[in-house]
C-alpha cells in the first residue's frame, strides 16, 4: 500500500491535489528554500520554543499552585485531567500538522489562492472536529477517569476540572489552525505570539483566581478557559487579519479538501494518540503504587515539556522547511534539515539535562513533595537526559513523514513505542526496581525507537528523491 499523502507527482514532481484544476499563479519562492537550511531551522525553532516554553512553564506554575494547596489528591487530580485533555489536544495537533503541510507545500510551489483555501478549510475542520471530540467525551467521564485508575476524591477532583475545561476545546483547535496557517507562512514571530499570549495570561490568571478568589482548582481551570479565548483572537489576528492567508470556508471548499486533509489527518491522529495512549497506560501503572506515585507522575508530565519544551518546537519547526523545500524539488536540502535537527536535539537536550540534574531538589521544593513522590521525582531528573535525546530525534521524524507523505511510518513509530515499547518495559522495570524501573526502563525504549526513526526519515527522503529524479 502506498504510504504518500497528497503526493502523487505532476510533471514537476510537486503534489497535485494542493491545488485546483485550474492553472497555477506563479509567485515568489518559499521563504524556506534559500539561503542557510540551519539558519531556518533554528529560527523557527526559537520562536516557536518561546510560546512553547511559555505554555509549558505556565502549565508547570498551574500544577505548582495546585500542590500549594496541601492536598497531594489535588495534584492527582489535575494530573489525570491532564492525561485526558492530552488526548484531544493531540487531535488538534494532527489537524496542525495537516494545515501546516498541505499550506505549506502550495506556498512551496508558488500557488497562494491555494495555500489560502486550504487555510480556511483546515481551520474550519479543526474547530468542528474539536467540537466533535467534546461532545463525544463529556457523557462519558466517569467511565475515562475510572479506567486511568482515579479513583474517589482525586477522582472529583479531575471530573470538576474537565467540566470545565473540556468545552473549551474546539477554541483551542481553531486558535492552533492559526498557528500552523502562521508556521507554514514562515511568520515564527506571530506563530510564537499565539501561544505566547495563552501563556501570559494563564501566567496572570492562575494566582489571582486560585488564591486571590480562593477558587481552588476550579480557578485553575477558569484560567485555562479565559487564556484559550485570548489565544485564538491572536491567532486569528495573525493568520487572517495581518496576512490574509486563511479563506472563507465554503461547503464546496471543504467538501474539495476533506479528502487530502483526511489523507493526513486520519494517519497524523493514530500517531499522536499513542503518545497520550501510552501515558495512560503508565498512569495505570503509577496508579498502582498509590497517590504519590501518581502525584509524581504529574510533576514529570510538567517537567518534561518545561526541560525539554525546545525538541518539541524544533519537531514543529521543521515540518514547513521541509514541506517547501519539497514543494520546490530540493531533494539536499531537506537531507540537511533533517541533520540540523539531529545537532539541534542533542546540543538542547544535553544543556537541558545538566539544567536538571543540578535543579533536581528545586523541582522537588517547589511541588512541595516529600518521601516516596520527591524520590521519584529525584531519580528522573537524573536519567532522563539520554532518553530525551533520543525520543527528540523520534519527534523530528515524525514530523518528516508527516509533512513528507509517510504519515503511515509516522503512525507505525510511534504505536511500536506506545505498545512494545512501553507497557511490556513498563512491567519488566516495575518488577525490578518499582515506579523507578518504569521510568527508567520506557525511557530506554524510547531511545531505540527513536534512533530509528530518524533512520527511516533519511530514507524517506532519499525515496522521494529518486523519485523526483525519475519524474524530471
Amino acid at each position: 500500500m502506498a504510504e504518500a499523502v497528497d503526493a502523487t507527482p505532476g510533471r514537476m514532481g510537486a503534489p497535485r491535489s494542493i491545488a485546483p484544476s485550474e492553472p497555477r499563479p506563479r509567485s515568489e519562492p518559499g521563504r524556506f528554500t534559500q539561503g542557510s537550511t540551519m539558519r531556518h531551522v533554528l529560527v523557527m525553532s526559537l520562536t516557536s520554543g518561546v510560546g512553547l516554553i511559555a505554555i509549558f512553564l505556565v502549565d508547570f506554575l498551574s500544577l505548582m499552585y495546585v500542590g500549594w494547596l496541601g492536598a497531594i489528591e489535588k495534584t492527582a487530580g489535575v494530573n489525570f485531567a491532564s492525561i485526558v485533555l492530552f488526548f484531544l489536544i493531540s487531535t488538534n495537533i494532527a489537524m496542525m500538522i495537516a494545515i501546516s503541510a498541505l499550506t505549506s507545500r502550495a506556498l512551496g510551489a508558488g500557488d497562494r489562492s491555494a495555500a489560502r483555501r486550504l487555510a480556511g478549510s483546515g481551520v474550519a475542520l479543526g474547530a468542528a472536529t474539536g467540537l466533535v471530540l467534546v461532545l463525544v467525551a463529556l457523557p462519558f467521564l466517569d467511565i475515562i477517569l475510572s479506567s486511568l485508575g482515579a479513583t474517589g476524591e482525586t477522582a472529583a477532583i479531575a471530573r470538576r476540572y474537565l467540566a470545565i475545561v473540556l468545552p473549551t476545546n474546539p477554541l483551542l483547535a481553531a486558535g492552533m489552525a492559526y498557528s500552523a496557517v502562521l508556521r507554514a507562512a514562515g511568520d515564527a514571530r506571530r506563530a510564537m505570539w499565539v501561544t505566547l499570549s495563552g501563556g501570559i495570561s494563564t501566567a496572570i490568571l492562575d494566582p489571582i483566581l486560585i488564591f486571590g478568589l480562593r477558587l481552588d482548582v476550579t480557578g485553575a481551570a477558569l484560567s485555562v478557559l479565559l487564556s484559550r479565548l485570548v489565544f485564538i483572537a491572536v491567532g486569528y489576528r495573525g493568520a487572517v487579519l495581518k496576512h490574509d492567508l486563511v479563506a472563507r470556508p465554503s461547503f464546496a471548499a471543504i467538501m474539495g479538501d476533506l479528502v487530502p486533509f483526511a489523507r493526513i489527518f486520519l494517519p497524523a491522529v493514530l500517531t499522536n494518540l499513542a503518545t497520550p495512549a501510552a501515558n495512560a497506560v503508565l498512569a495505570r501503572v503509577m496508579a498502582s503504587y498509590g497517590v504519590a506515585a501518581v502525584a509524581a507522575s504529574g510533576v514529570i508530565d510538567r517537567v518534561v515539556p518545561l526541560a525539554f519544551g525546545g525538541v518539541f518546537a524544533l519537531s514543529g519547526a521543521i515540518g514547513p522547511v521541509l514541506g517547501q523545500n519539497w514543494g520546490a524539488r530540493l531533494f539536499p536540502r531537506m537531507h540537511r534539515v533533517l541533520d540540523d535537527a539531529l545537532v539541534c536535539t542533542l546540543a538542547y537536550v544535553t544543556a537541558m539535562w545538566l539544567l536538571l540534574v543540578f535543579a533536581r531538589n528545586l523541582v522537588v521544593f517547589a511541588f512541595q513533595l516529600t518521601g516516596e513522590a520527591a524520590e521519584i521525582v529525584r531519580f528522573f531528573c537524573l536519567v532522563s537526559g539520554p532518553g530525551w535525546a533520543c525520543i527528540g530525534l523520534l519527534f523530528c521524524a515524525n514530523s518528516a513523514f508527516n509533512n513528507l507523505g509517510f504519515p503511515l511510518r509516522a503512525t507505525a513509530v510511534n504505536w511500536g513505542r506506545a505498545t512494545f515499547g512501553t507497557l511490556p518495559f513498563a512491567l519488566v522495570g516495575a518488577a525490578y526496581a518499582g515506579p523507578k524501573g518504569v521510568i527508567g526502563a520506557t525511557l530506554a525504549a524510547g531511545a531505540i525507537f527513536g534512533i530509528g526513526a530518524m533512520v527511516m526519515a533519511h530514507a524517506a527522503v532519499r525515496g522521494l528523491s529518486r523519485r523526483g529524479l525519475a519524474l524530471s
